[in-house]
């Protein structure tokens, strides 16, 4: 989506709106890190960054055995993923969703696949090398079903920011 703010932009702003399906897809391609927020045992909130693997309509999270956080989500399933970039055009993912538990703590499961795609992803051609040695550790796999998903890019702010509809903030102020 393309907003009135977008239109002649600079250049050092970048393309500024919410992200479409092809940007997100290389958004969340690359080896951003995902700060994934649940819900402790006495209610306040948890939040840990993780790696991520998004495959068009889910992301897929993989704890260890022993990470606290991932029996928080088997046990309180409401969760919430924030992905963003710390440069220009600071693109950002927000998520709120369902964590559904696809596999309990094992060996060779499902989530191996997804750790290998994860591993190169984050750590190209040293993935390997930090995951290997490790395969003979139990994991678990969540898929995060987005029940809402928001996405902006860009140096600019979305129109119901501004004062006046439809005017950059700086032709805000002078109004």
């Amino acid at each position: 989506m393309t907003t009135a703010a977008d239109a002649g932009a600079p250049d050092w702003r970048g393309r500024i709106g919410k992200m479409d399906a092809s940007d997100l897809a290389n958004f969340l391609s690359q080896g951003v890190l995902c700060h994934l927020a649940c819900l402790k045992d006495d209610g306040t909130p948890y939040v840990v960054p993780c790696w991520f693997e998004w495959d068009g309509a889910a992301f897929y999270i993989i704890p260890r055995k022993r990470s606290l956080w991932a029996t928080y989500l088997q046990q309180r399933p409401a969760v919430a993923l924030a992905m963003s970039e710390p440069r220009p055009p600071y693109r950002k993912v927000e998520v709120e969703g369902t964590a559904v538990v696809v596999e309990e703590p094992n060996i060779g499961g499902q989530w191996v696949s997804i750790a290998r795609n994860m591993s190169r992803r984050y750590l190209g051609e040293h993935g390997p090398e930090y995951l290997e040695p490790t395969m003979n550790q139990p994991r678990w796999l969540f898929r995060i079903e987005p029940r809402r998903m928001t996405t902006w890019q860009g140096v600019g702010w979305h129109p119901r920011y501004l004062e006046h509809e439809g005017t950059s903030p700086q032709e805000s102020r002078q109004r």
